[in-house]
């Protein structure tokens, strides 16, 4: 079968949200400060209605694999979009899904004119940041912005 990228749906919403509070409990940073806790992870495709973000979702059989996308986070730089809730359920790792949903959420912030990507995460997550660094993320020593997921303790940025 063959894997489809496309934007989220209402329809997506309570997948998406099951999918990535699944993965937050299986690396065990299932804790406030996080998406986990976040009220707006349960309507992703209303978040991501804002003008100039963009959420994909990566699906096969009806099935989601994964989502990633960009997001105008308060309090960044201008010209700054921060990469958000990139995640793939465990079922679909391995397989360059979470690469592929992050190149189309990078080249979505080209397409809206933004010059750099942050993002947050965590020391356990050590495939996506390996996954990060390779496409060009360095490591900050803060953070920026005020996403409200004060728990996320590694900071990246894209210089596109």
């Amino acid at each position: 079968m063959s894997i489809t990228v496309r934007k989220i749906v209402a329809e997506d919403d309570a997948a998406a949200a099951e999918m990535i509070r699944t993965i937050l409990r299986e690396f065990k940073i299932d804790r406030p400060g996080t998406v986990y806790t976040d009220p707006t992870t349960d309507h992703l495709s209303k978040l991501f209605e804002r003008p100039e973000s963009a959420y994909w979702i990566a699906e096969e059989d009806g099935e989601i694999l994964g989502g990633c996308g960009i997001y105008p986070t308060s309090g960044l730089p201008e010209g700054c979009v921060e990469l958000v809730k990139l995640y793939t359920a465990a079922s679909a790792r391995g397989k360059g899904i979470g690469k592929m949903l992050m190149q189309k959420s990078i080249e979505s912030a080209q397409h809206f004119g933004y010059n750099e990507v942050y993002l947050e995460s965590f020391p356990e997550l050590t495939t996506a940041i390996n996954m990060y660094k390779k496409a060009g993320f360095i490591t900050l020593p803060a953070p920026l912005g005020n996403s409200g997921h004060f728990a996320c303790n590694v900071w990246m940025l894209l210089v596109l």
